[in-house]
């Protein structure tokens, strides 16, 4: 059973008030709140257990090391990717794209190779490719998406070329909440030899994930959006592209044996993990996610379902809202603009006095926002702990904003 009443009380900060109101959190999309069990496991490690890890043979070191390796088969778990030793840890999404960048797409990439990317990427899933065009020559070519916001995955897969060396595609859109089938893209990309990169920020969130079903090469996700702490995320990669990679950072820890003349790396996953990491972040994104698993992937999603359906519904009786995307299957993210000279910052503030915490802007997605037309939207996220009365709230803020500006 999906106690809500339960799981809002494990989130201390779903209480207080903002402006005079309760606090309705509709910016999940962006950071997500952490329970109880999160904070607590943070504070214990630094009040109690605190030591650098890998590096000593005292009690505290061994600790600290034991419970920070310990979240590499959490992952592995929560992603089902069956090997921990495919999990490299890092500070999020950001980090794990720039490290195929540069530690797998630098050395093998020529001028005039391609990298197909969708329309709805993430600024995290394109700034990193447009560094290998300017200083590598290397093509991006982009796939738009449907007039509902859906993204055909026949479009990604006949965008594929000779010169193709990439597919980079999100599996949920952090704008529209489409969600992409991410699987079909993959085995049209292997069919003609091209490796695949999914940005799971959003998807590992909303969904069950399953890498090794899906069959990508890369699948990145960040943990402050997992209801763990920022600076905490990882990436999973298949062996056999994980075996191609060189270094991306170096520094301690990810060395066996540095000399005058030569240096001999560490084993994977280990070799791309360079200083002394983020310990407690990443504790505390194990105990996120074991939070999710405990709770249930398939529930979180139906109640996401729910709350999609009925946010939807009431949305779409707000005839000077206009809500872009409404793709079959979308996660419960609306961005939305308003009829009128109403800017979605003039929007968000209005929504922030009533409490209600909304997104404005342009998301990170600038080649999105140019294919829609807009220079920004506001944006409502949902998540675990969101309420259809969450709901009613927004549209009564909505309203007010638009008596405003009318």
């Amino acid at each position: 059973m999906y106690d809500l009443d339960k799981i809002r009380a494990d989130f201390p900060i779903l209480s207080r008030e903002v402006n005079g109101k309760p606090l309705t959190y509709l910016d999940n999309g962006a950071s997500a709140q952490k329970p109880q069990v999160v904070i607590d496991a943070i504070t214990k490690v630094y009040a109690e257990e605190y030591s650098n890890v890998h590096r000593g043979l005292h009690f505290l070191s061994n600790l600290a090391t034991e419970k920070y390796e310990a979240v590499r088969g959490i992952i592995a778990r929560f992603l089902n990717a069956g090997d921990e030793n495919t999990i490299v840890l890092n500070s999020g999404t950001t980090e794990g794209i720039n490290l195929v960048a540069y530690g797998w797409a630098m050395p093998r990439f020529e001028a005039g190779d391609e990298i197909v990317l969708s329309v709805m990427e993430h600024h995290a899933n394109i700034v990193p490719w447009h560094f290998l065009r300017e200083r590598q020559g290397v093509v991006l070519k982009w796939v738009d998406t449907e007039a509902d916001g859906s993204l055909d995955p026949q479009k990604v897969i006949d965008a594929i070329g000779p010169k193709t060396k990439l597919v980079a595609v999100t599996q949920c859109s952090n704008v529209l909440g489409t969600v992409v089938d991410v699987k079909a893209i993959t085995q049209g990309a292997h069919s003609k030899g091209v490796p695949v990169l999914v940005d799971g920020s959003q998807g590992a969130v909303h969904m069950p994930v399953d890498v090794q079903g899906i069959g990508c090469d890369f699948y990145a996700i960040t943990g402050h959006k997992l209801y763990g702490p920022s600076g905490s995320g990882a990436i999973y990669i298949k062996p056999e592209r994980m075996a191609e990679m060189r270094p991306f950072i170096g520094g301690g820890d990810m060395i066996k044996e540095v000399s005058k003349e030569a240096i001999i790396y560490n084993d994977p996953p280990m070799k791309f993990e360079a200083g002394t990491p983020g310990i407690v972040q990443t504790i505390g994104l194990g105990v996120a996610l074991e939070y999710m698993m405990e709770l249930g992937m398939d529930n979180i999603a139906k109640h996401e379902g729910g709350l999609r359906d009925y946010a939807m519904q009431r949305l779409s009786g707000l005839n000077w809202i206009n809500v872009q995307g409404q793709a079959p299957g979308k996660a419960a993210i609306f961005s939305f603009t308003m009829e009128g000279a109403a800017h979605a910052h003039d929007i968000s503030t209005i929504l922030d006095k009533k409490g209600v915490a909304v997104r404005a802007g342009h998301h990170c997605a600038g080649p999105l926002m140019d294919h829609l037309g807009v220079s920004a939207t506001c944006r409502a996220s949902f998540g675990l702990y969101n309420t259809k009365e969450e709901v009613d709230t927004l549209v009564d803020a909505l309203e007010l904003a638009h008596e405003l500006f009318a």
